[in-house]
């Protein structure tokens, strides 16, 4: 028998699953846009079955400790990352840009 994927759960015992509808919050619905801004033809950065990819491949730790959503952001950043899209440093800049401006920062405030 081969390794499982770490997002193959057939057949094992997971618990239960919360099937509930919810509202997304804004920052899924604009990881949700980003996604869909990224995959949008004819300038596609990459496919369905890359981004599946790039999540199934995550470390298990990572995967088992991200919500849907953060995993998405993850596959994001490395397949921006692997296309020569953005770098590391250029990600880890802005990163740091974002976590230094103050609470209750606003796009007016960049005016």
């Amino acid at each position: 028998m081969t390794d499982r994927a770490i997002s193959d759960l057939g057949g094992l015992t997971g618990g239960p699953i919360d099937i509930s509808e919810h509202q997304p919050t804004l920052s899924e619905r604009r990881i949700d846009a980003m996604m869909m801004l990224l995959r949008k033809k004819p300038q596609a950065f990459w496919v369905t079955d890359e981004n599946r990819r790039t999540i199934e491949s995550l470390e298990p730790k990572a995967y088992e400790e991200s919500a849907y959503y953060e995993r998405w952001v993850l596959a994001i950043r490395a397949l921006l990352i692997e296309k020569s899209v953005l770098g590391e440093a250029e990600i880890e800049a802005k990163l740091a840009e974002v976590r230094a401006r103050p609470a209750g920062y606003t796009r007016e405030d960049q005016r």
